[in-house]
């Protein structure tokens, strides 16, 4: 079977193969606009993460799809499920706020009125003993340019996909192999 298709593959000609990788990168740009168009309308750099620990249970499970959004305009609260990633920390991480302080009192500035991103932020995994301190690089508070957004939604175990390429990279070179292979065959 195999080998039939890599004759069909011969027979296609250099003009067929060449429109075949123009779609194949037509598809590839496709999906990373609308990566970027979602990281616009949810005003943050990463709309959809995946829980890569067992911190947050019961609220979420390895391999959690979650969605995200980082409303400017918003101030966050005690309860609120963030995704934070300090200076010096490859991973986002995904914890529920603790405590929030604005700015302005902590710096005891009379006068001053906060906005939502003049806030001082403690958070804590649901299923951790302690708070996120020692998780901060040094930093007392997380403050708004930390965050990465709030948990809007979230889609259970879907991720795990992401996290078994991550585990296993043959599998995603494989997998990107096939797909290019399938595109590239494909006579349409």
């Amino acid at each position: 079977m195999f080998t039939e298709e890599l004759k069909a593959f011969r027979r296609l000609g250099f003009r067929h193969v060449l429109l075949q990788i123009l779609n194949f990168a037509s598809v590839i740009a496709s999906g990373l606009m609308i990566w970027k168009g979602l990281g616009l309308i949810t005003n943050t750099e990463s709309p959809i993460v995946v829980v890569l620990s067992g911190s947050m249970e019961p609220a979420f499970y390895r391999g959690d799809l979650l969605f995200l959004t980082n409303p400017s305009y918003e101030k966050y609260h005690t309860g609120d499920i963030t995704v934070y990633k300090v200076p010096g920390a490859e991973i986002p991480i995904v914890h529920r706020v603790m405590e929030t302080h604005d700015l302005a009192s902590a710096l005891k500035i009379p006068g001053y009125s906060s906005t939502p991103g003049d806030q001082l932020l403690l958070t804590k995994g649901d299923n951790n003993p302690v708070d996120d301190i020692d998780l901060y690089q040094g930093l007392d508070w997380l403050e708004q340019k930390h965050i990465v957004g709030k948990v809007r939604g979230f889609l259970p175990y879907v991720g795990y996909v992401t996290i078994a390429m991550n585990d296993f990279p043959q599998l995603k070179y494989a997998l990107l192999g096939i797909l290019g292979l399938l595109a590239l065959i494909q006579r349409e």
